[in-house]
């Protein structure tokens, strides 16, 4: 297991949970807890409603029973399912990062010592995430991957003790999916940042993480991958026999139904 922190705190506690949307009850009975520099997976297949646990744990949508301990807003970076930049869209890379700063503010950046300040965050951002050498290049030239780096760059702006990704390695391949997972991590190890991150493949972030949340018709479990990721607890989540196989190479593959977290067909309904 990864090095013990040296201070915790607990960042988001979710107790006896619910969510219902449009009369249907997308999970229950969800309890998890998620400390200061944890770094840590939703997992489940597509429709079990991952990114709802995101949204709850945000305040976005509410909660139909249960509760879940509420932080400030200027506490959590979040960073939605990926969005996409038309080529022909000529703010940088910069620009996007510095929007994070101070796009809550109306009109052009403030003058002086404020404008300084916001501009040595930007480029403390944009070395934070590896993005030197194209920050200053049309967001629409950029690959998917130094698109994601940017964005990430944009969700810690504030210091958010929190760090909420959805899908932050949907579409990207699988060199880009592996350099970003790494990045996510050292940024969780280095700033004692926690990370709650929606995944549909488990493998790219699985060496990184401390606990995963599984969601499933019967509710969901906590713990240790080594914990959660096997055949009897994933049996006992769904109500149907699941197998859960190493490859070779170290991968994770689960056999059965519901779909495995590595095979999801429609990457938004999770």
């Amino acid at each position: 297991m990864l090095e013990t922190r040296l201070t915790t705190r607990v960042l988001v506690d979710v107790r006896d949970a619910a969510v219902t949307l449009g009369g249907r009850t997308i999970w229950s009975d969800v309890n998890a807890t998620v400390h200061s520099g944890e770094f840590v997976a939703i997992l489940g297949p597509n429709g079990v409603g991952k990114s709802s646990l995101l949204k709850a744990i945000l305040g976005l949508i509410p909660l139909a029973s249960g509760s879940v301990k509420p932080m400030h807003h200027r506490e959590v970076g979040y960073l939605p399912q990926r969005r996409s930049f038309d080529a022909s869209l000529r703010i940088r890379g910069v620009d996007v990062v510095r929007l994070g700063v101070d796009g809550d503010r109306w009109g052009l950046p403030l003058p002086g010592k404020r404008s300084r300040a916001a501009a040595a965050r930007v480029a403390e951002l944009v070395e934070l995430v590896g993005a030197g050498a194209y920050a200053h290049r049309p967001i629409g030239h950029l690959s998917g991957g130094e698109q994601q780096r940017l964005l990430i760059a944009q969700a810690l702006a504030r210091h958010p003790k929190l760090l909420m990704l959805d899908e932050p390695l949907d579409s990207l391949d699988l060199p880009n999916q592996a350099a970003v997972a790494a990045l996510i991590s050292r940024i969780c190890r280095a700033e004692n940042l926690a990370v709650m991150i929606v995944a549909h493949d488990v493998n790219p972030i699985l060496p990184y993480l401390d606990r995963v949340i599984y969601l499933g018709r019967g509710g969901a479990v906590s713990g240790s991958p080594d914990d959660v990721i096997t055949s009897p607890i994933l049996s006992e989540l769904y109500g149907t026999p699941i197998e859960v196989l190493t490859a070779s190479d170290g991968r994770v593959v689960v056999v059965g139904q519901p779909e495995a977290p590595s095979h999801h067909t429609d990457r938004h309904a999770g």
